[in-house]
């Protein structure tokens, strides 16, 4: 491309408004350089000012790419340049995937201060896994090749759709890590690829898709503690009673509490909904972390489903994607989470400039309107008196926040509704819960302790092999606390046929599973002893 004319300031549109501070044009060249995607020979388009055009065009999704170079260029005093739909195509080709990832990979990370509400329980940072499979993309015959065949959802034909994965702060709904690709593994799977940003200053809360043994093994393995629902089905040995009625056991080698418990909700409409919840921690002491408050802290993991509510239908307004092809999918992903990490990290900023303000009344939509406002308006880095350039830690958007702070949190509950944005047509999972929205007028949590087993009847073909049963048990009552395996049995019976060893082991994993022993790991069993069971004022 030809040299620009001298008179006409190439760089201007290099900006995203306000968000420039948390984004500024040395860290965009410092990324581009380490990338390696800084253009050669200075263009009417030059690469700083390709990564502000993709950030707009997540800022502007709804918008095409000359609309949102309009929005860059309109509040300009200085001549720019007018490139055409195949210019500003080539710019997004040319600038590629790897400085929009590179960008995300260093701002995010925790927003809150330790002092920030609502960020942290007790000494540790609260954080969360899920994943969105929602994000839909062109049904174009590129995006199918990598994503597979298009989907089918409540008996009606969709769009390919990404799957988003994301370790969120919950007090600040800030992004600390993020991949996306096919939806062809599994939550826990996925999640464990960005395990290696957990520290130890860290609670990990998620749901039932992530209660996977080499998961949270993952998780206390980098030193942080984890807040796991776990599945109904999952076989959980009873280790030791507690005195609030919760249990110890063992997850993956990992010595952890579980907690089953009884929630009743009564709403205004006077509807009560019911469900059950079984927890998994590794917060073993019910004396500093009493099993009430780690349910009602539990329903802190809701925070991230809030931030994919910002993503896919703030910002996104429920659309699909515009990119036909993966190298484009992949650039407008990172883009779209940088644009949210700023947002989210002005909102943070200003609302802790208030004592005690709780980042949940930080509106997302004022502050994605306040930041588009000033995109247009080129409003990018305020001026002291001197004329020297200042950060000033509230601004337009900050201002537009503090002005319209949401009211405290309020308990209601309401059906979880299924819908793309810029569909006609109502979807919805209705589970019993109202259609809309309810306050809730109690909530009543009772702690369940676990049934203790009790002894099946012996039928007669047991009765026949009571003898060798009853070796068995006395070799292992002779040391209660041991673990065993079928060849140690063995031996002490004085074989070592490998037949009568298998038996052994089958007899072994039967009284398991009818709950006369414990598993502790594969093929090793202990003595289930109701001494074992008593109640422990130590975890």
């Amino acid at each position: 491309m030809a040299g620009s004319p001298p008179d006409v300031d190439v760089f201007a549109p290099g900006h995203i408004g306000e968000l420039t501070q948390i984004l500024p044009a040395e860290l965009i060249d410092a990324v581009l350089d380490e990338t390696r995607s800084l253009q050669r020979r200075l263009r009417s388009l030059p690469s700083r000012v390709g990564v502000y055009f993709l950030l707009a065009l997540g800022l502007f999704e709804h918008l095409g790419a000359r609309l949102v170079w309009a929005k860059l260029t309109g509040g300009l005093a200085c001549r720019v340049p007018a490139p055409s739909e195949k210019a500003l195509r080539d710019l997004r080709r040319r600038i590629g995937t790897a400085p929009l990832r590179r960008l995300f990979e260093i701002i995010a990370g925790p927003l809150g201060q330790p002092t920030t509400p609502g960020v942290r329980y007790r000494r540790w940072r609260t954080v969360a896994f899920d994943g969105c499979n929602s994000l839909a993309v062109p049904d174009h015959e590129r995006n199918r090749a990598w994503l597979g065949s298009v989907s089918y959802r409540f008996g009606a034909q969709s769009y390919p759709s990404l799957q988003l994965m994301t370790l969120c702060e919950t007090g600040t709904r800030g992004l600390l890590a993020a991949c996306f690709g096919p939806r062809d593994q599994g939550e826990s799977a996925v999640a464990r690829r960005l395990s290696d940003r957990l520290t130890a200053d860290m609670l990990v809360l998620a749901d039932r898709a992530f209660d996977d043994g080499s998961l949270l093994a993952d998780i206390a393995g980098r030193g942080a503690q984890f807040l796991v629902r776990s599945k109904a089905n999952r076989r959980l040995p009873v280790l030791a009673l507690l005195p609030d009625g919760t249990y110890l056991s063992r997850v993956a080698d990992l010595s952890v509490r579980v907690i089953e418990a009884e929630i009743t909700a009564a709403a205004a409409d006077g509807s009560r909904i019911h469900g059950t919840y079984r927890l998994v921690t590794t917060l073993t002491d019910h004396h500093a972390d009493p099993a009430a408050r780690l349910i009602r802290l539990y329903h802190e993991r809701w925070e991230i489903e809030t931030a994919y509510l910002a993503l896919r239908h703030t910002l996104l307004r429920g659309r699909v994607l515009r990119s036909k092809d993966p190298a484009g999918l992949a650039q407008e992903m990172w883009a779209l989470l940088v644009v949210y990490q700023a947002l989210r990290s002005a909102m943070t900023t200003a609302v802790e400039t208030v004592k005690g303000c709780d980042p949940d009344r930080a509106a997302f939509t004022v502050a994605l309107e306040a930041a588009r406002d000033t995109v247009v308006c080129a409003i990018t880095i305020s001026s002291t008196p001197h004329g020297s350039r200042m950060v000033d830690l509230v601004g337009k958007i900050g201002s537009a926040i503090l002005g319209n702070l949401l009211p405290r949190r309020r308990s209601r509950i309401s059906a979880r509704i299924v819908k793309r944005g810029i569909s006609r047509y109502h979807t919805w999972n209705h589970d019993g819960r109202p259609l809309k929205s309810v306050p809730l007028t109690a909530i009543d949590v009772s702690v369940h302790p676990p049934s203790l087993p009790s002894p099946p009847a012996i039928d007669l073909y047991d009765q026949q092999r009571l003898g060798r049963r009853q070796s068995i048990v006395k070799i292992m009552e002779s040391a209660p606390t041991r673990t065993w395996k079928a060849r140690d049995i063995a031996e002490r019976l004085g074989t070592t046929d490998p037949k009568t060893i298998k038996v052994i082991s089958t007899q072994l994993g039967t009284w398991a599973r009818l709950g006369l022993l414990q598993r502790i790991t594969r093929g090793a069993y202990k003595m289930f002893l109701l001494g074992d069971l008593s109640s422990s004022n130590t975890p």
